[in-house]
This record gives structure tokens, C-alpha cells and sequence, in this order.
């Protein structure tokens, strides 16, 4: 037999009933996909249900090509993703007298299915995942997502249909499935930046959360069940570990986390920002191989400070990697229909612009790169971590000092301070809030008051989901908290959304070693003070890192994948912006009230502030609205 191998990173789909099984509508579904998986393409079903596979060939080249069934074609499966324990499930399966005829991972799924419901299939994989399970013989559909979202999967049903698949616009290919308005996800989108899951622009067409699992029978309601939550467990052990110890804890997860995402029978590669989440993997990664670490990087010719290139370059010399290099220019907002059109829906981080191009470039190289996405997530690595901390303290100080701090601040003269006076100022108007609003401040694209007077009849159902989540941590420290809720919510629709999406637009397989579930299961037992130390972040992290990097890679201050889109907006592109947004025809104008779009229009352009930001999410609502014709 082959060697055993994963499979790949996919496009998968189908349906139950409604004339979901035709080939036509299949077909139209995987050719939707097709960037996704434009190696390899299958389907398996009956004239009730089907699911279908486009697919990236990674490894198990030979026997990995969908359908994927198993021994007396009863169920059929799809995966996008991979599994990377499978190498274990299969041969628990084979000792349990299960035959299996591939040498990749996609199976285990089928012979799983014989034995397990969907909860059990899915809390036994290790990975990254999305897959469909279709029981001709139970006449069952089961779906499951991985833990944290890695994996994107959207439904719609009515009581006679039910679709899915990787991508909105699959969805929507299915002849049953409305293309309905959501209004309800403007207001959500001005504030975050994307629509909260489950819900979508789209009404009706949901995405499935994390760490869940649909199943569905022909003429039921679809059962969705939850089959794993942030570790809870008692933490005793890692409350009293020292920060050594811990350390190497962390670095002996990563190793582990690193070399199982090095397996692939194509060229693989790594992100590298100089940053020292990518560091780290890229150093770990030139000791697991025994040639040159093909790394890759983005910056801008500006002077906004945004360019990284050079602490990049200090990690490809040090560790001797084959590096390239992509610079970013004002015209890469002409990208802007197609990231709307791989996004499906409006998408309000400017980051996507730079990421969209860095995967390009990559893939021109490599069909594998590693990322360090998830470091932040797992290590307390963002400024809003520690500000979010610091405002609970601050709201425990009496009011009449709290009101006297904000008095003293609001007169002070900015000049060539303005920047550190403004912080201060916002921070403490924003912790005076407390959690999780202070938290919601610093996050949100609108502030409450803006977003209202643009959207004066908007639902505010997001925000009142955003606080459930922070009440269900209740009783947990502060930065534990904050975690919790950032991997919920920013990690989920943010962070994941933007690395699937502009790395499958080019084929690109990315894997995330800070993400693993052994990892970050491990990271959030550890007490707030071995994660931070008052401003400073990622303490565990950078002790795990004192010997693989130098000190300043591992003290630098982290910058973020950002865009200098003030400077653009307010010079080489400020005719495009006032052209677009500016327009009485715009679509904006017609479900915000004008006068607020003008505004942030006048206010960017005569450097009043800085719109940048929300001028972006507004310009690619605008592209959505004109496709849509809404």
C-alpha cells in the first residue's frame, strides 16, 4: 500500500431533496468552487442527496480524487480540509475490521460514519475541517466543523431543502435558495466589520459555528449539536507552573504543532512578517527540513510604517531561507470586486488587500504555506488585551476620580503629542464603559452613536450577542475572558474568513501551527500573568522563543497587517473614494442616512480624523450593493 497521507484543503457542497441530486446543479456548484480544488472534482448520492467535492491535490495524489466511499458504497463523503491524526484512526479502524482501499485521510470519515453520529465523528478528528457525510442507507446528512473555524461551511433549508456548501455563492447556486436581503446585517457590519455567524447578508443562508455538527434527515429540522467548547477543566496544575516551565511546555505543543503541518507531498512554505508568531514557525520549521525554508513577505513603499520587510529579512538571514518580497501600491484597491466576489459578502478588514497579494505571490512558489495566525489569539498578543484589562481596573477606581482623570485630559494641548494625548483621551472615555464595551470600542468600525444616526431603525441583535458571549465567561479573570471572546467572535468571522478566503482564491493550501487545539487548549489554562505583564504581551511566548530569535524580533512592537489607508484615501485615491462613496447614486446612500456618509467624507478629506478604516467597509458594502442590486 502507499504510503498514508492527508488529502487536501477543497470546495465541497450538496444537498437533501428538492431536486438537490441533478447533475446540473451539482456541476454549477463545483464550477463556483472551482478555485478552491481545481485539480480534481466528484460527487456521491442518490436521487435524494448528494455531496460534492472540488478538490486541491496536496498529497495522496494517486487515491485521494472524490468520490470517497466506503467498502459497499453506502456513504459517501467530502472533506475540505485535513485530518492529522489519521494515520492512528485508520489503523484503530483497521483493527476493528474496517477495509480501507485509499492511503489518505478523507476515509477515515466513511468507516467513522458506520459507527459514530456526527458529534462522534467530529470530536475524533484532529484538524482543520469542513466535511459532508451522506448515509444513502439512513438517509442522513452529516456536517461538522472544526474546532475553532478553520474551515469555512454556510446551509439554507425550508421544510423541502437543504443546501450547503464552502461558499455563500454555492449556496445560492441551488435553484431553491432565495437571494434575499438581510437589513439586519448592516447595522452588525458597521460595528464589527462582518456579520456575527451564524447570520449572513443573505437571509436565511447561515454559516455553521465552530465546533458543531448538522445533521439531517429528508422532511426533519436540522439537529445542530455543539461537540466542543473552550477548555474549562480545573487549571490548578497551570496556575502554579513557572514561567520556565510553562515556556517550555508551549514550545515543545508548537514543535509538535509545526512538524505535523509539515507532511505534504508539494512544495510548502511559510508567511514570514518578522513578526514573532511567524518567526517562530519559520525558525522551527528550518530544523525540521533539510533544505531552505521558502519564505514570503509583503510590505509598502511608504512612510506610514507599515513596511516590515526589513524584520523579515533579519529571520530569512539568520535561518537562510529562500525569501521573496511583494511591495503593496494604492492601485491594489482595484482588487476591491474581487475580494467582494471571493468574500461573497462585504468584508470590512482592509488586511485583505495585503493578504490577498501575499498569497498570490506564494502560490506562484508553493501550494502549502504556514502562517502564524492564532499567536495572538492563543498569547494575548493584541494592545486591546491589555488596554481591556487595564479599563477593568480603571472602572473600579471611584466615579468622582474617574471623572476627574477625563477632565484633566480633554484640555491638554496635543501639538507633537497629539497622538499619545488622543489615546489617552479615547481610553478613558472607553474604559469608563467597563467590559465588554470598552473592548467593543476599540473594535468597532462605527462608534454606537455614528452607527445609529447612519442606521437610526438598526437591530442591535450583534451586540446583544457579543454581550451574551461575555456574560457566559462570568466569574473568570478579565484577560481570560477577553480571549474567550475574541476567539468567538474576531478569530471566527475576521482572522479565519480572510486567511480561507485569499488563499483559496489562488489554490493555496495555509496551515495554522498557533491553532492547534493542543496548543491553544494548554494557552488558555495559563494564569493572566504569565500571558502578559502589565503592557507586555506574549510573555510565555517570547520566553518560548529566547533562543530561535533574536531580542529584537522578540521586543518589537507589533504592528499588525495594516494598510495606510488614511494617507491613500486622503491622496492618490481621493478622487476614487469621493467618486464612489461620494456619488448621489451610491448604493450606501440608500440604506444610510447620506448626511453621515458626507461627513466621514469631509472629516477624512480635510484631516479632521482619520476614516480610513470605515471608508474601506463602506466602499466594499457599496461594490456588494451594486453586484446585488440592492
Amino acid at each position: 500500500m502507499a504510503p498514508l497521507t492527508l488529502a487536501s484543503v477543497c470546495g465541497i457542497s450538496g444537498s437533501v431533496r428538492g431536486g438537490g441530486a441533478s447533475d446540473r446543479v451539482v456541476a454549477q456548484q463545483l464550477e463556483l468552487l472551482r478555485h478552491r480544488g481545481p485539480d480534481a472534482s466528484g460527487s456521491y448520492g442518490n436521487g435524494i442527496g448528494v455531496v460534492a467535492q472540488s478538490r486541491l491535490a496536496v498529497i495522496d495524489l494517486k487515491t485521494g480524487d472524490p468520490p470517497i466511499t466506503n467498502e459497499d458504497g453506502t456513504i459517501g463523503a467530502a472533506l475540505n480540509g485535513e485530518i492529522y491524526n489519521f494515520a492512528r484512526l485508520r489503523a484503530d479502524l483497521a483493527a476493528r475490521g474496517h477495509r480501507l482501499r485509499t492511503s489518505g485521510d478523507t476515509e477515515v470519515l466513511v468507516h467513522l460514519a458506520e459507527e459514530h453520529s456526527a458529534a462522534g465523528i467530529a470530536a475524533a478528528l484532529d484538524g482543520m475541517f469542513a466535511f459532508a457525510i451522506w448515509d444513502s442507507g439512513r438517509e442522513t446528512l452529516l456536517l461538522g466543523r472544526d474546532r475553532f473555524g478553520k474551515k469555512p461551511l454556510y446551509y439554507w433549508y425550508s421544510p423541502s431543502t437543504f443546501v450547503f456548501g464552502s461558499e455563500i455563492k454555492a449556496v445560492l447556486a441551488h435553484p431553491a435558495v432565495p437571494r434575499d436581503f438581510d437589513e439586519d446585517a448592516l447595522p452588525a457590519y458597521l460595528s464589527f466589520g462582518y456579520v456575527p455567524t451564524p447570520r449572513t447578508f443573505f437571509r436565511g443562508v447561515l454559516s455553521l459555528p465552530p465546533g458543531h455538527v448538522l445533521t439531517i434527515k429528508p422532511g426533519r429540522e436540522p439537529e445542530l449539536e455543539r461537540y466542543w467548547s473552550l477548555p474549562r477543566e480545573d487549571r490548578e496544575a497551570a496556575q502554579a507552573t513557572t514561567l520556565r516551565a510553562a515556556a517550555d511546555e508551549v514550545r515543545t505543543r508548537l514543535e509538535s504543532a509545526v512538524r505535523k503541518r509539515l507532511i505534504s507531498d508539494v512544495p510548502i512554505g511559510a508567511f514570514l512578517s518578522g513578526g514573532i508568531d511567524s518567526s517562530m514557525i519559520v525558525a522551527l520549521m528550518a530544523g525540521m527540513t533539510d533544505r531552505p525554508v521558502q519564505t514570503f513577505t509583503i510590505g509598502f513603499e511608504d512612510r506610514d510604517g507599515y513596511d516590515e520587510r526589513h524584520h523579515a529579512r533579519i529571520i530569512a538571514e539568520r535561518y537562510g531561507t529562500d525569501h521573496h518580497e511583494f511591495v503593496v501600491a494604492p492601485q491594489a484597491v482595484d482588487l476591491l470586486e474581487q475580494l467582494v466576489w471571493y468574500h461573497d459578502q462585504p468584508f470590512g478588514d482592509s488586511s485583505a488587500i495585503p493578504t490577498f497579494l501575499l498569497n498570490k505571490l506564494t502560490r506562484q512558489h508553493v501550494t502549502v504555506a504556514l502562517s502564524g495566525d492564532g499567536g495572538d489569539e492563543a498569547f494575548a498578543g493584541y494592545e486591546r488585551f491589555a488596554a481591556g484589562v487595564a479599563a477593568h481596573r480603571y472602572r473600579q477606581l471611584p466615579r468622582a476620580l474617574r471623572v476627574g482623570v477625563q477632565r484633566a485630559l480633554e484640555p491638554l494641548p496635543r501639538g507633537a503629542l497629539r497622538r499619545r494625548v488622543g489615546s489617552a483621551q479615547r481610553f478613558a472615555r472607553a474604559a469608563d464603559l467597563g467590559l465588554p464595551g470598552a473592548y467593543l470600542t476599540w473594535l468597532s468600525y462605527f462608534t454606537e452613536t455614528s452607527r445609529k444616526e447612519a442606521i437610526p431603525d438598526g437591530s442591535d441583535w450583534a451586540i446583544a450577542d457579543f454581550n451574551r458571549r461575555w456574560e457566559a465567561t462570568a466569574g473568570q479573570p478579565p484577560l481570560d475572558r477577553l480571549l474567550a471572546l475574541n476567539l468567538a467572535t474576531y478569530l471566527v468571522d475576521d482572522l479565519l474568513v480572510k486567511a480561507d478566503r485569499m488563499s483559496m482564491a489562488h489554490g493555496l493550501e495555509v496551515r495554522s501551527p498557533f491553532l492547534d487545539t493542543d496548543l491553544v487548549s494548554y494557552a488558555l489554562t495559563l494564569p493572566p500573568g504569565l500571558q502578559r505583564h502589565g503592557f507586555s504581551r506574549k510573555r510565555v511566548l517570547k520566553a518560548a522563543a529566547e533562543d530561535l530569535l533574536p531580542s529584537q524580533i522578540i521586543n518589537r512592537r507589533k504592528l499588525g497587517f495594516g494598510v495606510p489607508l488614511d494617507r491613500w484615501f486622503r491622496q492618490d485615491l481621493a478622487s476614487y473614494v469621493e467618486g464612489t462613496l461620494g456619488s448621489p447614486q451610491a448604493r450606501v446612500r440608500m440604506h444610510l442616512v447620506p448626511a453621515v456618509v458626507d461627513r466621514l467624507l469631509a472629516e477624512h478629506h480635510s484631516g479632521v480624523c482619520d476614516h480610513g478604516q470605515a471608508l474601506w467597509l463602506l466602499l466594499t458594502l457599496e461594490v456588494f450593493l451594486r453586484r446585488e442590486g440592492w
